[in-house]
């Protein structure tokens, strides 16, 4: 088992040196074509992986940090507009009705608790201390 190690760490190499040599951008790739660093690779596994690693391989750009857009989100254009006009409508309308129906509501309390404060009478004075 020990012996197979050494092979079986050149082939896990090899294999992720050729899929990294396979899925590069040609243009990112550095010093020969990306058609040699693949033939190098399969054709030298050792020695082309190690050099894929370390002359082939694409050089990666620094993360860039998002910035956000020169607006807020609930200030980005488009954001209030309805996909749909038709659901926009049916929206609106229903908000109406909801908020007649609230106000209807609140007058008929407001009535109800005057009538009722009408009605009762005022409150007669506690005896004290008789």
């Amino acid at each position: 088992m020990l012996r197979a190690l050494p092979f079986l760490v050149v082939f896990v190499l090899a294999i992720f040196c050729l899929v990294q040599a396979i899925s590069s951008r040609d243009d990112q790739v550095r010093n020969l074509p990306k058609i040699a660093w693949i033939l190098l690779i399969l054709f030298f596994p050792l020695v082309g992986s190690i050099a894929w690693l370390i002359a082939g391989r694409p050089v990666r750009a620094p993360q860039q940090t998002w910035t956000p857009p020169g607006f807020p989100e609930y200030d980005r254009p488009g954001r209030a507009s309805a996909g749909n006009p038709d659901d926009d409508a049916e929206f609106l309308r229903k908000v109406r009705e909801r908020a007649e129906a609230q106000r209807r509501k609140y007058a008929e309390e407001k009535k109800r608790r005057e009538a009722e404060e009408q009605e009762k009478p005022d409150a007669e004075p506690s005896p004290e201390g008789s």
